[in-house]
């Protein structure tokens, strides 16, 4: 049986990093419908307002995202407060990315589409729930 293909608006105006990513992973595998099968499809998320997300505590002044090249000196280590200017999307993504199970679930992160103004230029989007 083929179902149909929902897709989810999520307004992150105001909204906590972990609690928001929790239920976009949910919704990304499929866990969210009653006919929950691991082979089955999950539903499409839209994340607008990224760059107005929220983080706990002193997360924005001491957390970090460190990528490492390879080569000696490679090591680039970033702030959360620089990443919400420039790059919003990376830390739901990877937020979301560390939510998902570590099997082939990860591959359905490319059913997350983030924009960082409260606008979306995605077409033929149908079955839209909103959740502000």
């Amino acid at each position: 049986m083929k179902t149909k293909i929902n897709w989810y608006i999520f307004n992150a105006f105001n909204q906590r990093l972990g609690r928001l990513a929790s239920v976009i992973a949910c919704i990304i595998i499929g866990k969210h419908q009653i006919n929950f099968s691991p082979h089955s499809y999950g539903d499409k998320v839209i994340i607008i307002n990224a760059k107005h997300i929220i983080l706990g505590g002193s997360k924005t002044q001491n957390k970090t995202y460190i990528s490492y090249s390879g080569y000696p000196g490679g090591k680039k280590v970033k702030k959360v407060s620089e990443l919400i200017k420039t790059r919003p999307e990376f830390i739901i993504r990877k937020a979301v990315l560390g939510m998902l199970p570590k099997n082939y679930f990860k591959n359905k992160i490319k059913n997350l589409y983030i924009f960082p103004n409260n606008r979306h230029n995605l077409k033929n989007v149908k079955n839209v729930k909103y959740f502000y």
